[in-house]
């Protein structure tokens, strides 16, 4: 029972502290917050900080992990029983959403620089993270060959992959206000581009 208290405490502790990381996020918009930031901001010590995680990065990369399978998990819940070409448009619709307030907007801003930092330091980590969405992807385009929906023969692995990076690096653009064309690139126009990839010719 002791054990269990414990575990609870330090589970509580941890979430404590990402939602003090998220909370810093959603004013500056920054990463580059430290370590006793967050520990003032979740009124607990050093000390506790440095049970739970070795650093600051460490405490990044669970938040985004534990963001990345709850989104993930409502996004499958979002898709389950529907078409696949219906639950590709439902899924690309969640990844890409416009940010709905400022401070939504500083939280995107601030991960989609961690998101970079984490890709060139910790590739297998930031790989890692992505494999819940990258499963469900994976899901929809084989439910949609086993549909007829999707042409047989693709490489499931490689396309989940591509539609994946594309999703995410529309979103990542629009964060940054990159208009290549003048317009940003939203869900309809990844979906269009990505669905063509899998329907072939029409």
């Amino acid at each position: 029972m002791a054990k269990q208290t414990a575990a609870a405490d330090t589970e509580s502790r941890a979430t404590r502290f990402m939602k003090s990381a998220l909370a810093i996020l959603g004013e500056t918009g920054r990463t580059d917050f430290t370590v006793l930031e967050v520990v003032e901001r979740s009124k607990t010590s050093l000390r506790s900080f440095y049970q739970r995680f070795s650093s600051k990065d460490e405490l990044l990369l669970a938040l985004i992990d534990e963001i990345m399978v709850e989104s993930t998990r409502k996004w499958c819940a979002d898709t389950d029983g529907l078409p696949s070409t219906t639950a590709l448009r439902v899924l690309i619709d969640r990844v890409c959403p416009p940010a709905e307030s400022s401070k939504q907007d500083r939280v995107n801003r601030g991960l989609a620089r961690y998101f970079d930092h984490l890709a060139e330091t910790l590739p297998r980590e930031y790989a890692r993270v992505l494999v819940p969405l990258h499963e469900l992807i994976k899901d929809i385009i084989n439910r949609g060959i086993a549909e007829g929906s999707f042409r047989a023969g693709l490489d499931v692995d490689a396309i989940a992959a591509l539609i994946m990076q594309s999703a995410l690096g529309a979103m990542r653009q629009r964060v940054f206000g990159v208009e290549l064309n003048g317009s940003p690139v939203d869900a309809g126009h990844i979906y269009d581009f990505c669905v063509n990839g899998l329907v072939g010719p029409r």
